[in-house]
């Protein structure tokens, strides 16, 4: 059957995508329990972070096999493709692509075999900028890539290019040679590992289930699967999880720079972020916004959905009462149909409509999380207006996002940028609203609780933690050429590993 093209899942706008995050990872490690379907609903509670690809490798301590396809994780998977998947531990991912295309040879867990027989899946959340280095490593062990183009190979390939040496020690030899930001989760037969970059720029969290350890992207996916919380993995640090219990050691010192990003956008509102709910982050961003960029209005609207929160926020702050101004189309993303040219013409009315009598003749504050490109939100004035609405008055729960990211957030880039090239009142006038202000980056900075020295804030003010490569030695398909695509079931030559692609229904 033939697949949507996936972009109605996450964008109100289908020709202005927003600011997408890398990917979400789960590991579990847990005899004795359904470890594929633990793994299952941790993705499922992680979906937001990757609507492209998503599958899960699984161990009984023989054989891995690794399940996984385009799409997202309830389309991917049911009860006949994970039935099979059966161990004592696994991993799991969800994918947007930062780095290599969407393709099914890119699709994560990957899987490599030592020369010696064990088998490497690996997962990853972020994005690395010293690929172009790590390309040279591999070409220098004569390692062959495939068709596969994502750094995410690159760290499974210098993983399993040490077969005289544990997988514990392989990573404490690979994972210093590595810049950026990386999340990882990564297994062999009998163990799970789980490492995060030493500015922690992306979340990892450690989670206890009652006959073993989770580890995932966010708190959201250990309360999903019944895991209690038991702290963050830290910056720098590997952990290792497996019959002898959970060992930490450190392969670099901790530079902590949590992405700000993470508190506007990307996380889950019932996320905790070094110990701040995400959803209280945003709604007292909201009462920030309220405060310096207060406005004369009836109502007050946040964007769905992550521009609720700080919408609540404007209105407790502002004494303006809230309410709903759109319905949204939950389902959407479930749909494999083609959306003719004149169905894309209609934009966000695929996933928004307006409530008319909640909306005409008032004069409305419209909250929202970024404005990237300006579409959208441009939109969503003409949208209003034409529901009848006397005023539209913008406000933004994050500053202006003025330059690119390397380190997971697949950005447009900056020449894109609105706010690369104009000033506020340009923007304003750009997608025609009465007023438009946005939260200043120490009131944004303040909602966090955490110090402005451990927070990246590069695609707002355009500092970036960890040094750049030249352009040229950057950017999503640094890794790409002319390729025919090979989908199918793939075998390694050592019978320990076996990856399946994944069918959609």
């Amino acid at each position: 059957m033939a697949r949507g093209d996936g972009r109605l899942t996450t964008e109100l706008d289908p020709d202005s995508p927003g600011p997408r995050d890398a990917c979400g990872v789960v590991g579990i490690w847990a005899p004795g329990e359904e470890v594929s379907k633990l793994t299952y609903f941790g993705l499922y509670a992680l979906q937001h972070r990757g609507q492209e690809a998503a599958g899960i490798a699984v161990s009984d301590g023989a054989r891995t096999v690794v399940y996984k396809d385009l799409g997202l994780v309830a389309q991917v998977f049911d009860e006949s493709t994970l039935a099979p998947l059966q161990g004592h531990l696994a991993i799991g991912h969800a994918r947007y692509s930062t780095t290599g295309a969407s393709t099914w040879e890119n699709a994560q867990p990957t899987i490599r075999s030592t020369s010696t027989g064990t088998a490497i899946a690996l997962a990853h959340n972020g994005n690395l900028v010293n690929t172009a280095d790590l390309l040279k490593e591999v070409d220098r062990l004569g390692i062959d890539m495939g068709t596969t183009t994502s750094d995410t190979h690159l760290i499974t390939a210098l993983l399993a290019a040490h077969p005289d040496e544990s997988v514990e020690a392989a990573a404490e030899r690979v994972l210093p040679q590595l810049r950026g930001a990386f999340c990882l989760v990564f297994m062999d037969e009998n163990t799970l590992y789980a490492a995060r970059d030493p500015q922690g720029v992306h979340p990892l969290v450690l989670g206890r289930l009652a006959s073993g350890w989770a580890v995932a992207s966010e708190t959201a996916a250990l309360d999903t699967i019944g895991a209690h919380f038991v702290r963050e993995v830290e910056p720098g640090e590997l952990l290792t999880i497996d019959e002898h219990g959970l060992r930490s050691t450190r392969f670099a010192n901790p530079e902590p720079k949590g992405c700000l990003f993470e508190y506007v956008y990307l996380a889950r509102p019932d996320t905790k972020l070094a110990g701040r709910n995400v959803y209280a982050t945003r709604v007292e961003v909201g009462r920030t916004l309220a405060r310096e960029y207060p406005a004369d209005a009836d109502l007050v609207i946040g964007v769905p959905e992550s521009g609720i929160p700080a919408a609540i926020g404007f209105a407790e702050e502002s004494g303006i009462p809230y309410g709903q101004g759109f319905t949204k189309n939950q389902y959407v993303g479930r749909t494999f149909i083609q959306p003719s040219q004149s169905l894309r013409q209609l934009g966000i009315r695929l996933k928004l409509n307006p409530l008319v009598d909640q909306i005409k003749g008032k004069r409305l504050v419209i909250v929202d999380d970024t404005i990237v490109r300006g579409n959208t939100q441009r939109a969503l004035v003409r949208m209003l207006r034409e529901a009848g609405a006397v005023e539209v008055h913008i406000r933004i729960s994050a500053p202006p996002v003025k330059w690119p990211c390397f380190y997971g957030i697949d950005f447009a880039t900056r020449a894109e940028l609105i706010a690369g090239s104009l000033d506020t009142d340009g923007i304003r006038a750009q997608i025609g609203a009465d007023s438009l202000g946005y939260v200043s980056m120490e009131g944004l900075v303040r909602a966090t609780e955490q110090p402005a020295s451990r927070l990246c804030m590069a695609c707002f003010d355009g500092q970036y933690p960890i040094e750049l490569p030249a352009s040229d030695l950057i950017g999503k398909h640094l890794m790409e050429a002319p390729q025919a695509s090979k989908p199918g079931v793939q075998r390694s030559t050592e019978a320990s590993t076996q990856v399946r692609e994944g069918t959609t229904a």
